[in-house]
């Protein structure tokens, strides 16, 4: 008989990516924005009054997961999913990023599969769902990677970043492509705590004035085996290896001008809907010139 009552629950309501993005319990729903909402799947208001949701519609079954593939520096995506259903408890960890070009003389929002050519400058914009440690890695034509964020030219080197709140990169520059064709590629992490290994990495890597905010005194020495001058980049092999570790339980959104909802945008959204406190997101963001 238990498993009779337990095989009629009814299904959990999906969300998608941009959904969880901008989910919150009830309790703290009113200070979170207002979620884009989806009509792929199920009728949805235009609008959502997040201080008096609507009752919950079941979902289509969500399509299976996808059991990823091989990306660069040997990492693979364990999980991937379409759609998840809010977490049981806690909140989604999630990041969007954005890519802008400068036409006419403005920074615009463009596809972020875009192609782009010689002499076109761009920026990228990175937001999370939260406060929480963000990194960002970027990898030049030598194969290695160099750190992008934190900076010394952003929140005074700090890498504590607050929810809801765009942080473009680079902050007071942007990416030129020169003649030589290829691909520059971005990797990123949004953590809730600091990565203290990741910390030791990328701060020794900008030298010795530098110091995550999560050290505000002295910093102890770091343990053996994970010293690192400010004349060694990080290789594929430990971006890899990250991504390999972090790149679990994630479900990815590509959003354009013609997606459903009330938000015109053109961006991507990564969640890991987990709601655990030690959750991770990590994203790929590369960028091809002809």
């Amino acid at each position: 008989m238990a498993f009779l009552a337990a095989a009629q629950d009814p299904p959990k309501t999906q969300f998608t990516a941009r959904e969880l993005f901008y989910y919150a319990p009830p309790a703290a729903a009113a200070a979170r924005p207002a979620a884009p909402r989806s009509t792929a799947t199920r009728p949805r208001p235009a609008q959502v009054d997040s201080s008096n949701p609507p009752a919950p519609t079941p979902a289509p079954a969500a399509p299976r997961p996808s059991q990823g593939g091989d990306l660069p520096g040997g990492g693979r995506i364990v999980t991937v999913a379409a759609t998840a259903p809010a977490p049981a408890a806690g909140t989604p960890l999630g990041l969007k990023y954005t890519i802008l070009k400068l036409v006419d003389g403005e920074m615009t929002e463009v596809a972020p599969d875009s192609v782009f050519h010689a002499g076109d400058r761009i920026r990228f914009s990175v937001e999370t769902n939260g406060a929480g440690y963000l990194y960002i890695v970027s990898q030049g034509s030598s194969g290695t990677w160099k750190p992008m964020f934190p900076s010394a030219d952003v929140e005074d080197g700090s890498n504590r970043v607050e929810g809801f709140r765009a942080y473009t990169m680079p902050p007071k520059s942007r990416l030129y492509f020169d003649e030589q064709a290829g691909e520059e590629k971005v990797f990123i992490i949004f953590s809730r705590e600091p990565e203290r290994d990741l910390d030791q990495m990328i701060y020794s890597l900008q030298g010795p004035q530098a110091k995550p905010v999560s050290q505000p005194t002295a910093p102890a020495p770091p343990p053996s085996g994970h010293v690192l001058t400010a004349s060694i980049a990080i290789d594929n092999s430990t971006v890899g290896y990250l991504r390999d570790t972090y790149a679990r339980d994630l479900i990815v959104e590509k959003i354009s001008e013609d997606s459903p909802g009330p938000r015109k945008e053109k961006a991507v959204y990564v969640v890991n809907p987990t709601g655990s406190g030690t959750s991770r997101v990590v994203a790929d963001l590369t960028l091809v010139h002809q």
